[in-house]
Parts: C-alpha cells; sequence; structure tokens
C-alpha cells in the first residue's frame, strides 16, 4: 500500500463543488430535484463526502440559499454605494437588482430561490427575514408607504416578466425601472 495513489484533500473544492452542484439542480429543475443522490453524482463525488461537508440534505439547501443572499446582499449594498440620495437609497438599489436580474437571466440563482420560497416554508422563513433585516437596517431612509409600494411593485414586475417567460409579451422593463425609480426621489 506503500506506493499505492492517494488523491489530495481539497475539502473547500469539494464543498464548493457541492454547493454549485445544488444550485444548478435547483435552477434547472426545481427543488424536488436536489436530492443527495442527484447532488452527489453531478458534483462526483460520494454521500459520505456530502455527509461530511453538510449533516443533511436541508442543511446543503441552507448553504446554498445563505450564499445568495450573501450575494443579494452585496449586490443591493454595491448598488447603493453609488447612490448620493440618502431617501430611497435602498429602494432604488432593490428595484434595481431585482429588475436588473431579470433582465440579464430569468434562469439566475435568485430565480430559483424566489420560485422555491413559493413552496418551501423554510425558504419562505429564511427569505422573509432577509428581507425584514435590510428593511429594518434602512428604516431612517426607506421607511415610507410609497417606497413599500415600490418594492411590492418592483417584485410584481419581477414575477410578471418570469411568469412571461412562456414566450407572451414582456413588459418594457427598463420603462418599468425608470418609473419606479423616479417614484423613489424626494418631491
Amino acid at each position: 500500500m506503500e506506493n499505492a495513489y492517494r488523491r489530495r484533500k481539497q475539502p473547500e473544492l469539494v464543498r464548493r463543488t457541492l454547493l454549485d452542484c445544488a444550485a444548478r439542480l435547483a435552477m434547472e429543475q426545481g427543488l424536488a430535484a436536489v436530492t443527495v443522490q442527484a447532488v452527489c453524482e453531478a458534483a462526483a463525488v460520494t454521500k459520505g463526502a456530502m455527509f461530511h461537508h453538510f449533516a443533511s440534505k436541508q442543511a446543503m439547501i441552507d448553504a446554498v440559499v445563505a450564499e445568495l443572499l450573501e450575494k443579494l446582499d452585496a449586490d443591493i449594498e454595491a448598488a447603493m454605494v453609488t447612490d448620493p440620495q440618502p431617501y430611497g437609497r435602498f429602494t432604488r438599489a432593490y428595484v434595481t437588482v431585482t429588475l436588473d436580474d431579470l433582465m440579464l437571466n430569468q434562469g439566475s440563482q435568485w430565480t430559483a430561490l424566489y420560485i422555491s420560497s413559493l413552496t418551501e416554508p423554510s425558504l419562505r422563513q429564511v427569505t422573509a427575514e432577509w428581507f425584514a433585516k435590510f428593511v429594518r437596517r434602512h428604516r431612517a431612509t426607506d421607511d415610507h408607504p410609497t417606497l413599500e409600494i415600490v418594492r411590492l411593485a418592483a417584485d410584481g414586475v419581477w414575477l410578471a416578466g418570469l411568469l412571461r417567460d412562456d414566450g407572451g409579451p414582456m413588459p418594457d422593463l427598463p420603462a418599468l425601472r425608470k418609473r419606479l425609480v423616479a417614484m423613489t426621489l424626494p418631491d
């Protein structure tokens, strides 16, 4: 056994691959397709390797969701940094990130997260808590009924665009985004 080939362990690479494969499966086939077997096959690892990194399938899904929310955090914060107007800054960033996601890539991981959140109570709770954290953090600048309506409208535009993925007419996203952003500016 002294001469036996030993593969160099790369735990972070294995973990990253598992997360990427789980996210891809959820995005392409829905959350129901994210099984331990399917993720392990896609990642070319054993179930033992998967369970070394995640205690359960749910723990792996939770990690995927946490990463997506961290990315959304970063995208929203980056959009806010470039905005010199404090009033409505979070809402404008939210509108921009939400509608840019729809304009750029309807098959994004964010799409998979939202669709999964509609049917999976634990994901719905995590997503709701994430959004509530932003609202609390930006209460001083974005706690106004008009701004809440704008955020809800952005969600509605996003959902309407997603539902038209079947070839129906797409809304004029740049015009809608421009109008929603204009509604967030102080009078």
